[in-house]
């Protein structure tokens, strides 16, 4: 084996083959039947060859487990069951345009994987926000109690990130399903190939036209594309365990994993239990967020037509599978106890942000002067160890005379309206908040998003079987099977 074979294999070999093997037959499955419709090789030769592909391919399912695409590897196996003539499959290729192919046909099976289950997830999310539609919880900036919303806004803004993550893997699945095959090694060769008859056979959507971008540039951002969207995808993921994770410092979590396989009890501490499955959320988002830099680092103060990054499989996608799926089960055991998240509320002053609204709304008092009004009230309460409802309505009264020289224009009643978290919540008017109505609608728009992705996933699966099937009955009318 040459130096740059023996190069590429332990790159393959370190980076993971995904299913290249695999690859390289339909490839030249592809390649012999385009080369016997345009006459580049005899039909009688081509025939021999395609009945070699066949038993070499049968060979591999019965015999030794194969683990290297690289064609030097492949082609003397070619060779033993067909003869020399085998070598004209290889006519007008490189194993440059064939790393390049098979790189893309990997990276699109892993982009239908993680796309199916990143929409499998957002489904789950969207249940449980109906569930919880009015399911009041505290709210945190800062890692401090902000304001109050619901449960269900709270999910959706994670279901909103994961849709983001759907949408950038559908643009890079526009870029990736580009066919490079044909191009030789860089600026095609002297043989008339039909490249878009190729990329038609393996399904592609059309060609990367120019050869030497092919080779060279193209499988740089294309695998770049699919390792950024995994790695923001993998930095939500673990928000969403550490919001979690961090309630179990609370004797008494009003967010937590319900009991069962998600969380393990200690092996000394009877009353512990344990939330492993966030731990490995967390731990598992990190690592993938970390190996998605890998393709950067490889590419990056490198020259055109170097190994380095033209792995067979340049961004594995069997961890961001792990992570996605996980993050399903982690949503799918969520439970949330709603008098703890409402007696949470009601425990800090999250709500004094409505008392400056209210003010500007029924007096026209300038927000600042009833910000001002809310900071104080905040300031005594706490210093008297009060919750903002055990406040009395004489000191309120009090503390704005003071700071407004005015007398507080609500009344008792109205006052205790505008301190509560439903009065908050549940009356909000902006597009995107809390309040019901606009949950639901979110809901449904989502819901009918998610149809869209999966009917997407489902015509793209669909090609690419169809087209397997058409490269495969090509393949059997060029070997003269039946």
């Amino acid at each position: 084996m040459s130096d740059s074979a023996h190069t590429l294999d332990i790159n393959a070999t370190f980076r993971g083959g995904g299913r290249s093997i695999e690859w390289l037959d339909e490839i030249n499955k592809a390649c012999i039947v385009m080369l016997a419709e345009t006459g580049i090789v005899p039909k009688d030769v081509a025939k021999r060859i395609a009945r070699g592909i066949a038993q070499v391919i049968e060979n591999e399912r019965t015999g030794e487990k194969r683990t290297s695409a690289d064609y030097l590897d492949y082609e003397p196996r070619l060779i033993a069951v067909a003869g020399q003539e085998a070598s004209r499959l290889h006519t007008g290729r490189s194993r440059q345009d064939l790393a390049s192919t098979i790189a893309r046909m990997n990276l699109r099976d892993g982009l239908l994987h993680t796309i199916g289950a990143l929409i499998a997830d957002r489904e789950k999310l969207l249940k449980r926000a109906e569930e919880h539609i009015e399911t009041i919880i505290p709210a945190y900036t800062h890692g401090v109690q902000a304001q109050p919303t619901t449960f269900a806004h709270y999910l959706l803004a994670f279901e909103s990130a994961l849709a983001r993550a759907t949408e950038r893997l559908q643009q890079a699945w526009t870029r990736v399903n580009k066919c490079p095959l044909g191009t030789a090694a860089l600026a095609t060769s002297s043989f008339p190939l039909d490249r878009h008859r190729l990329a038609e056979l393996l399904g592609f959507d059309g060609l990367v036209e120019n050869a030497y971008d092919a080779n060279h540039l193209a499988p740089i951002d294309s695998a770049l594309d699919v390792a950024n969207a995994y790695a923001m995808t993998a930095v939500q993921t673990g928000m969403f365990a550490q919001d979690l994770h961090t309630q179990y410092a609370n004797p008494t979590p009003w967010f937590m994993l319900g009991s069962g396989e998600l969380t393990g009890t200690s092996s000394i501490m009877p009353q512990k239990r344990n939330p492993a499955a966030l731990e490995q959320l967390r731990a598992q988002s990190s690592i993938l967020l970390s190996e998605m830099q890998t393709m950067t680092w490889v590419s990056h103060n490198n020259r055109t037509g170097m190994f380095d990054y033209r792995m067979y499989d340049p961004v594995p996608y069997a961890r961001a599978l792990t992570v996605f799926k996980l993050f399903g089960s982690v949503v799918d055991a969520v439970v949330v106890n709603k008098a703890r998240a409402l007696e949470e509320v009601n425990a800090d002053y999250s709500t004094t942000t409505e008392i400056a609204d209210a003010l500007l709304q029924k007096a026209e008092v300038p927000f600042r002067t009833g910000h001002h009004f809310a900071s104080k009230l905040t300031d005594y309460g706490r210093g008297k160890g009060l919750k903002i409802h055990e406040i009395p309505y004489s000191e309120a009264q009090r503390i704005y005379e003071e700071q407004a020289k005015d007398k507080l224009p609500l009344t008792e009643a109205e006052f205790r309206e505008v301190i509560s978290a439903e009065y908050m919540v549940f009356g909000r008017k902006g597009l995107g908040g809390p309040q019901t109505e606009e949950m639901r609608r979110m809901v449904d728009n989502k819901s009918a998003e998610t149809s869209t992705n999966l009917n997407w996933l489902k015509m793209q699966t669909g090609i690419l079987k169809r087209s397997q099937i058409t490269n495969e009955n090509m393949f059997l009318a060029v070997s003269g099977e039946p």
